[in-house]
């Protein structure tokens, strides 16, 4: 009977809840119900009360808009919405003056108009593949519990509008909250307002609620067998103390008898369980941004195994991190002038050593374009350096609040948890309250790309001009701390520091040195005199010190190859080689003087760590993925994909299954990267790749038809192993005239175990209430044999490709134009 008033009234209803916010809203409303009868008025009154609840609901259209979404803060809370929605949000904020539930339906009105509409181009496209088998992951999606919810079915009746004593049951049960089951002709709507009574535990307990518990109706989830669930808030207007207290021991009482509610822990972990793969795996530098005194300047990075390299890189002679240089405010603050939320550019580097000093040499493709004749110079020469480095540069924003993400647990199910929960330090928190962006730099240059460079005539006359991209050393560079991420420790192998003399043979030329550290897989050594080295080379080393102790071994000659080179040409890190898959004489030696000698030997620390800071740094990276990750699993001999991450700004890839309506809770990503390739292509060059080895590089040609509306008619695709680019020249030459054309590079590692630390505490509690879904979590983690991550690197691979340049323009416009349709 509401329902029949409330949609007979419907105009008023939209009309009064315009005027809702306005200080005459109860002059107007006498107005304008003045000719209805008493019930309606009463009815219509309660619905604008409803409106005007406020409400702390966390709002994501993630997948559910075409649109870019993007992070958006209130009142400490953090919701990912398009333009349109960020709008109708600010607006509705402005006219009822808080976050009420009349704002977050009209939030979710814009995804509805928009469907309806046919805004994205969607509706009308056969978007139905036959098969949606891989996951789509949202990072940072999960959230925290207040407290325990446990699944309790009790006998209750419900008083709502005219209706009194309708019968139903609980489904679960907190102190704060329940859900019901809910025969479904009885209509009732989201943020209405009922009593419950709880019948079942009255027959038992005298509660003392004789006019029954006031809730909220958060939610109403639809089912087709008869009933509906319903979600329900307490308003507590009973302020029954009393009560609470009886709820709260029944429950901690019971739980384990009738279990607690595991859905958002078993979310949560998923989800966590897929970024721990991630994370540690990216070949990208994670650089953060602060601004101090009106500068920009890059003050903190994460390192891990795979993207140290960068690092290193940009550390000069005197161990200092330059990107202070590199990174310069001038620089950060032209790209921030792009309109898109994740500013891109790529990044040209050379150095050049002079007195045992090293200095950089960089620029951008967007500064280079301004000066065609430098340009040429820049690059034909700076590509015949040693040094030559590619990158992609991405430049985001990034929020001090991200570093705080708690548990999916409520702190009432341990005193563990309640610790964990706890917020950054007020240390951490200093560190990081000016960060302001996050930069990624990725490593994407190849060989090919170099040779084409090298191609480049150079005026050597015009050399000196150089000078102009070159970075002065500071004397008092500004503070850089670098951060090793923190998680399971996935090294070979512990490292010792230990200086004992050393003697290299390469081919013919012999070097000495000493040790600076060892593990039972490799060795770092410290030289006496520069070495022309390079990465893959095998040498001979012998350990004349060492030999003294041991007869057993014979560590003469022994075959190492060489797997980082300093700068300064002096400092090697080496990586034993196993000869037909005998044992290597040096693995065996150290593993033995280990194992005799573990409480006499020092362990090589990284740096000294900051309690809180990797883990806070972590938690703004993963609120801020801007990339492509995506994960393979076993089956049978080979690998398939079995996941994809989806982070808080869409990447080019994910724009594309967005736009065929398929990025929902399950895709198919076969379109893209068809299982053949993986097969044929993938597969066999990650088999045998170790997890310590750094990523396998390859390169996808995307071939979009926007004019087709089946994904598998619209998509062709190549991929291929590193940087064959003839094999590509076929793929992007036959869609370049009228089709859109993306080039992305794939870097693929193999994952070893998974960082169950990180998880311990959430599979500890699923564990405690359902044993056979925590071993289904496990056997989902431990099933993902390889990571991947997809960089976008169209327009530094196309200019390698003997393309007609006015093709190339063209197609780039139209997909400038088809891509704006989504952000």
């Amino acid at each position: 009977m509401a329902e029949d008033i409330l949609l007979k009234h419907e105009e008023l209803v939209f009309e009064l809840k315009n005027d809702l916010g306005n200080e005459q809203f109860d002059s107007i409303f006498n107005d304008k119900t003045k000719e209805l009868t008493k019930p309606e008025i009463f009815l219509i009154k309660m619905e604008m009360s409803r409106l005007m609840q406020p409400i702390d609901r966390f709002i994501d259209l993630r997948g559910l808009v075409n649109h870019e979404t993007k992070l958006y803060e209130y009142n400490n809370k953090q919701h990912f919405m398009d333009e349109v929605a960020i709008e109708t949000f600010k607006k509705g904020i402005e006219q009822y003056g808080d976050y009420t539930v009349a704002v977050y339906e009209s939030v979710y009105d814009t995804v509805t108009n928009a469907k309806n509409n046919n805004f994205t181009f969607n509706d009308e496209k056969n978007i139905a593949p036959p098969q949606h088998n891989v996951n789509v992951i949202k990072f940072a999606s999960y959230e925290n519990r207040v407290e325990e919810r446990m699944n309790y079915s009790i006998k209750i009746t419900i008083d709502y509008n005219d209706k009194t004593n309708v019968p139903a049951n609980t489904s679960d049960i907190s102190i704060s909250g329940c859900r019901v089951k809910l025969p479904s002709e009885n209509i009732i709507r989201q943020g209405e307002l009922l009593f419950l009574h709880l019948v079942g535990l009255e027959q038992d307990f005298d509660l003392g609620l004789k006019q029954g518990i006031q809730y909220e109706v958060v939610a109403v989830e639809k089912h087709s067998e008869g009933f509906n669930h319903v979600r329900l808030k307490r308003t507590y207007i009973e302020k029954n103390a009393a009560f609470d207290n009886f709820l709260n021991n029944f429950i901690h009482s019971n739980k384990r008898r009738y279990k607690v509610n595991l859905d958002n822990t078993l979310d949560a972990v998923v989800s966590k369980g897929y970024e721990q793969y991630y994370i540690p795996r990216v070949t990208s530098l994670y650089v953060f941004l602060s601004k101090k005194n009106g500068l920009f300047i890059p003050n903190i990075s994460l390192t891990t195994e795979n993207n140290t390299f960068i690092q290193r890189y940009f550390t000069d002679e005197r161990k200092v991190v330059c990107l202070y240089s590199i990174l310069n405010h001038q620089r950060i603050t032209h790209l921030l002038t792009q309109q898109t939320t994740v500013k891109e550019d790529y990044l040209y580097t050379f150095t050049h050593v002079a007195s045992g000093k090293i200095y950089y040499y960089s620029a951008t493709r967007s500064e280079l374009n301004r000066n065609e004749q430098l340009k040429d110079l820049f690059l034909g020469f700076g590509s015949r350096k040693e040094s030559w480095q590619c990158f992609k540069i991405q430049v985001m924003p990034s929020y001090a609040g991200d570093a705080y993400i708690p548990l999916s647990l409520p702190n009432t199910a341990s005193k563990d948890v309640e610790k964990l929960n706890r917020e950054p330090t007020p240390r951490v928190q200093g560190i990081l309250k000016n960060v302001k962006y996050l930069v990624l730099l990725t490593s994407v240059g190849n060989a090919e790309e170099v040779k084409s460079y090298q191609q480049i005539s150079v005026d050597r006359s015009l050399i000196p001009e150089l000078k102009s991209f070159g970075h002065a050393k500071h004397k008092t560079s500004p503070e850089f701390k670098e951060v090793a991420l923190e998680y399971v420790n996935l090294r070979a192998s512990k490292r010792y520091l230990y200086k004992t003399a050393v003697n290299i043979n390469s081919n013919g030329q012999h070097f000495s040195g000493h040790t600076l550290d060892f593990s039972v897989q490799g060795l770092q050594l410290k030289l006496d005199q520069p070495v022309s080295f390079k990465k893959g080379d095998t040498i001979l080393i012998s350990l004349p010190e060492l030999q003294k102790i041991t007869k057993q071994h014979q560590l003469t000659e022994l075959e190492y190859e060489v797997m980082a080179i300093s700068k300064t040409f002096v400092n090697i890190n080496l990586k034993a080689n196993n000869i037909d898959d005998t044992a290597h004489t040096g693995i065996t030696f150290f593993n033995q003087l280990i194992d005799n000698n573990k409480d006499k030997l020092k362990v090589a620390q990284e740096q000294l760590a900051i309690p809180g800071l990797s883990l806070a740094l972590r938690n703004m990276i993963t609120k801020s993925i801007c990339q492509f990750p995506f994960y393979l699993c076993k089956e049978a001999a080979h690998f398939k994909t079995s996941a994809i991450g989806f982070g808080l700004y869409p990447s080019t890839l994910h724009t594309i299954l967005q736009s065929f309506g398929m990025l929902n809770k399950k895709t198919d990503f076969s379109s893209i990267l068809t299982k053949e390739q993986v097969v044929s292509v993938i597969s066999p060059n990650i088999k045998n790749h170790s997890r310590q080895a750094a990523p396998l590089a390859f390169t996808l040609v995307i071939n979009l038809d926007p004019r087709k509306d089946n994904i598998n008619d619209a998509i062709t695709s190549e991929c291929v192993l590193g940087d064959n680019y003839s094999e590509l020249y076929e793929q992007v030459g036959n869609g370049i005239k009228s089709n859109l054309i993306f080039i992305m590079r794939l870097y693929i590692s193999r994952t070893g175990r998974p960082d169950i630390d990180y998880l311990a505490n959430e599979l500890k509690y699923v564990t405690q209430y359902a044993i056979h879904k925590a071993k289904d979590l496990e056997d989902i983690l431990w099933s993902i044999t390889g990571v991947g991550d997809a960089v976008d690197v169209t327009e530094e691979a196309m200019r390698h490709l003997q393309l007609n340049q006015e093709h190339v323009t063209q197609m780039q416009n139209r997909k400038s134009i088809w891509l704006n349709r989504f952000r």
